[in-house]
């Protein structure tokens, strides 16, 4: 296990891995965005980040959707829009094959984006009533937001839910039961173009998975019937940022 991805302090990294599984599913998230930051942080290779992350991502997201939707928090009206346009475009980008320094930055931006989601910047104010859903508007969004997930390696759930909370088209809990499956359906896509391209799944990633589990069944059962924990945020929130400076200027 020490030899785990040539990492000497794994066990760290394992020990982390429940603690992100656990906030994001709490929120209707795979966490992707967080594994990508710790394995950046604890010097994982490039090759092996995006596909692992989008394996832990599948697994998470699916496991907070089941939570969310058992709890009828699941709008199909609110998703479908979104997923129809964001399926073929996260295949395409999962297929393509990024510069290792540009994926960084990219990434390293996208982190600076969940850290403002998680901080309440984005998407944090409630609404009484809500606005009709903006048909093309959402499909665009899709393509958009899956073609991105899908060349970086994530979900997207970091970037739809503060879309839909921004224009006021869903509440918190059908935010979070939408980005699940959302997150879902897209890591799936990705992992097929990426896996089409010819890279494949690690083994060594199948224990991270293990620990992933764990922290995501925790998280999408109080997440679907409880508040999330704060404390949790801005920890997760300092983590990313340590990683989105990393990424981008190192």
């Amino acid at each position: 296990m020490t030899e785990l991805f040539g990492i000497t302090n794994i066990y760290y990294f394992l020990a982390i891995i429940p603690i992100v599984a656990f906030l994001y599913s709490s929120v209707g998230h795979g966490g992707a965005s967080g594994y990508l930051a710790l394995m950046a942080i604890f010097a994982f290779p490039t090759t092996y980040m995006k596909p692992s992350a989008l394996l832990l991502n599948i697994l998470v997201a699916g496991i907070s959707f089941y939570y969310y939707r058992k709890n009828n928090h699941f709008n199909w009206k609110l998703f479908y829009p979104f997923a129809i346009t964001s399926i073929p475009a996260s295949f395409i980008g999962g297929f393509l094959n990024v510069n290792p320094q540009i994926y960084k930055q990219i990434l390293g931006a996208l982190l600076i984006l969940s850290v403002l989601r998680l901080l309440g910047f984005l998407g944090g104010k409630q609404h009484t009533t809500k606005a009709k859903i903006n048909i093309p508007i959402a499909l665009i969004a899709g393509a958009s937001i899956g073609f991105f997930s899908g060349m970086i390696g994530i979900g997207g759930g970091i970037i739809l839910s503060p879309l839909i909370l921004l224009l006021n088209w869903g509440n918190m809990k059908e935010t979070a039961a939408v980005s699940a499956l959302f997150i879902w359906v897209n890591s799936i896509a990705g992992m097929l173009g990426l896996l089409s391209s010819g890279v494949q799944i690690p083994i060594a990633s199948i224990p991270i998975a293990f620990f992933a589990v764990i922290g995501g069944i925790l998280g999408g059962y109080y997440g679907a019937k409880k508040t999330n924990n704060v404390r949790l945020k801005y920890i997760l929130a300092f983590v990313l940022v340590i990683a989105s400076i990393k990424l981008i200027f190192v």
